[in-house]
C-alpha cells in the first residue's frame, strides 16, 4: 500500500477499526461525510477506514462550497481533505481545452507530484483528468495535456505563470483554488506569485487555504482573497512521538569534525539501520556531506532544489525502493516525502526554526514503528537547541564526542562571512607581493621639495616679442578699441618651463594665412 506524504498522519488511523455498528444511524467513517460510492470505494482500496480530524471537519465544509482556512501540519491528512470533496464536486461537468476547472498550488515539485499521486488514487473510478505543471521537466508534454483539456491543475507558481504568460493557459473557468503549505511559500518567496495568480482567477471562486502557521503576511493574504471563510484548526504536533529515541551529540565547532561525527553515528547504527535521512540547512552542505559519505564508502546521494528534476525523481525512487540507503536532503526538498519505514534521521545541522525539528524527526517512527533521531550540535547552536526544547517541552538527552580530531578546514569557516580590505577573493587574506627588502626598485622618490629650474634661456628674445604684427581686417560695424598687441599679451602669461634651450624660439607673430581672408557676411533682409 502506497501512502502519500501528505497523508502520512493517517497511518495510525488506517490501523484502527471502525467503531459503529451497521445499525448505527450516524457513522464515524468516510461514508458519513457526503461522498459518492465511487470515491468511498477508492478510499477503501487505499486501506483507510476512519478520517483524521481535519478530514472529518473539513470535507463537509468544502462540499458546502465555502472558503476554508485549514491550520494543520504536513502529515495530518489534509491532502485527502481537499482532494476527496474536489473530486465529488467536479464529477458533474466537463473540461475544456486550456481551461482547467480546479487549481492546486504547491511550493515544491515533490509535494506537487505526491498530490498528483493522491488524485490518481482517489479518482480512479471517475473520468476526471489532471495535469502536473512543475519545473525541471519538458513543457511540451504539459502543453499537450493542456490542449486536450484537464479538470485539475496541480502546479508550482513559477511554472504555472510561465504557461499563462505564453498564452497556453486560461484561468477564467477555474472555480476551485487550493493553496497548500502557504507558510512554506512565504519562506520561499512565492507569495507575490500567489497574489498575482489569485487576481487572475474569477472572483466567485472557492478558495481552500492550508498553512501550518499564520504569520501576519499569511493573515493578510487570507483577508484579501477569502470570503467569510470557515476555520478548521488541528492541534500542532509540537510534541514528538514517544516511539522515537532522540539524542543530542555535542561536538567541536569544526566542519571536518562534524562530518567525522556523522560517520561515527552511522557506523554505530548500522546493525539496525534500514535507511536514513540526513538533514542539512543549506544546499551547499547537502552536496558536501553526500560527497564525503560516498568517499568513505557509504551508499548516499543528495537531493535539493538546485538539482535537475529528473535526477531528484530518480534519487527518490531509488530511496523508496530500498536501492539507496542514505538520503542527504534539505528541508524544502524533503518536506512531505512519502518514504515509509525510515529507521534513522540524522540532523547534521540544528534547524533554525524549531518546527522543522519536529518535521524532520517525524520522517521516522511512522505507523507505530520505532525510530532513532540524532542531532549534531556545537556551542554556536545553543540558542536554537533551547528553542527546540521549549517547543517540544522535553529536555533532549546529551552526550559528548570530544575524542574527534579537529582538522583545519581548507575553505573558509561557514560562519565567517566577513569581507573588507583585509580580505581577498574567497575570504582569503591578500598576498603580500613586496620583496624582502621592502622595495620594488632603487628609484625612490625624494621627500624634499624640488628645486626651481631657471627658465630665462628658454624664453623668446625681446626683439621677437616686440615685432609688429599684421592687423586683422575688421568687419564693417566693428571698431578698434586699441587692443594690446598679441605678443605683449603672450608675454604676460606664465613662461613654459622645461623647454629645451638648444631649439630656436618660435615666432608667435606668424599666423596662418586663412585668418586674413575676408569672410562674406549674409545681408539682413529689411523687415516688412
Amino acid at each position: 500500500m502506497t501512502i502519500s506524504g501528505a497523508e502520512a498522519g493517517t497511518d495510525e488511523a488506517a490501523n484502527t477499526p471502525s467503531s459503529p455498528t451497521p445499525s448505527s444511524p450516524v457513522s464515524t467513517g468516510f461514508d458519513g461525510l457526503g461522498l459518492s460510492p465511487d470515491i468511498l470505494k477508492a478510499v477503501a482500496d487505499t486501506g483507510y477506514t476512519a478520517p483524521t480530524p481535519i478530514q472529518a471537519q473539513g470535507i463537509p465544509i468544502v462540499l458546502e462550497r465555502r472558503d476554508l482556512i485549514g491550520i494543520a501540519q504536513t502529515g495530518t491528512g489534509k491532502t485527502a481533505s481537499f482532494t476527496l470533496p474536489m473530486i465529488e464536486m467536479l464529477a458533474r461537468g466537463r473540461s475544456k481545452a486550456r481551461m482547467p476547472r480546479a487549481l492546486v498550488l504547491e511550493p515544491t515539485r515533490e509535494l506537487a507530484d505526491q498530490v498528483a499521486e493522491s488524485f490518481n488514487r482517489y479518482s480512479k473510478y471517475s473520468k476526471l483528468s489532471h495535469a502536473l505543471l512543475i519545473g525541471g521537466v519538458s513543457m511540451d508534454d504539459q502543453v499537450k495535456k493542456l490542449d486536450r483539456g484537464v479538470d485539475v491543475l496541480i502546479a508550482t507558481p513559477g511554472r504555472l505563470l510561465d504557461h499563462f504568460e505564453r498564452g497556453r493557459l486560461m484561468l477564467s473557468q477555474t472555480n476551485i483554488l487550493v493553496i497548500d503549505e502557504a507558510d512554506r511559500m512565504l519562506d520561499m518567496g512565492f507569495i507575490p506569485d500567489v497574489e498575482r495568480i489569485c487576481k487572475l482567477l474569477p472572483f466567485t471562486r472557492q478558495t481552500l487555504f492550508y498553512s501550518a502557521t499564520m504569520p501576519p503576511e499569511i493573515q493578510r493574504l487570507t483577508d484579501q482573497f477569502l470570503h467569510n471563510p470557515a476555520r478548521v484548526e488541528v492541534a500542532r504536533p509540537a510534541t514528538t512521538a514517544t516511539n522515537i529515541t532522540q539524542e543530542l551529540v555535542e561536538i567541536p565547532a569544526n566542519d571536518w569534525a562534524k562530518r567525522e561525527a556523522l560517520r561515527r553515528l552511522i557506523r554505530e547504527a548500522e546493525p539496525t539501520l534500514n535507511n536514513a535521512i540526513v538533514f542539512c540547512n543549506r544546499k551547499r552542505d547537502v552536496d558536501v556531506v553526500a560527497k564525503s559519505l560516498v568517499k568513505h564508502g557509504f551508499d548516499a546521494a543528495p537531493i535539493h532544489g538546485d538539482l535537475d528534476q529528473s535526477l531528484r525523481t530518480k534519487t527518490l525512487e531509488r530511496f523508496r525502493a530500498g536501492e539507496l540507503k542514505i538520503l542527504v536532503a534539505s528541508d524544502v526538498a524533503a518536506r512531505g516525502l512519502d518514504v515509509p519505514a525510515v529507521s534513522h534521521v540524522f540532523n547534521f545541522d540544528v534547524p533554525i526554526h524549531a518546527d522543522d525539528y519536529v518535521h524532520r524527526i517525524g520522517r521516522t517512527g511512522r505507523a507505530g514503528r520505532s525510530g532513532q533521531a540524532y542531532m549534531l550540535t556545537t556551542p554556536r547552536d545553543a540558542k536554537y537547541v533551547e528553542f527546540i526544547e521549549k517547543l517540544t517541552g522535553n529536555k533532549l538527552p546529551r552526550r559528548q564526542m570530544t575524542d574527534i580530531e579537529v582538522r583545519e578546514d581548507r575553505g573558509p569557516r561557514r560562519d565567517d562571512r566577513r569581507g573588507g580590505r583585509d580580505r581577498g577573493r574567497g575570504g582569503k587574506p591578500h598576498r603580500d607581493r613586496r620583496p624582502a627588502d621592502g622595495k620594488f626598485h632603487e628609484h625612490v622618490a625624494a621627500t624634499e621639495p624640488a628645486r626651481e629650474v631657471p627658465v630665462e634661456s628658454s624664453l623668446p628674445t625681446p626683439a621677437v616679442l616686440d615685432a609688429p604684427r599684421p592687423e586683422r581686417p575688421q568687419s564693417h560695424g566693428q571698431k578698434s578699441h586699441g587692443q594690446r598687441p598679441h605678443g605683449e599679451k603672450k608675454a604676460a602669461h606664465k613662461p613654459q618651463a622645461n623647454r629645451p634651450a638648444d631649439k630656436e624660439p618660435v615666432d608667435h607673430s606668424q599666423l596662418p594665412a586663412f585668418l586674413f581672408r575676408k569672410v562674406p557676411l549674409a545681408k539682413r533682409e529689411p523687415q516688412q
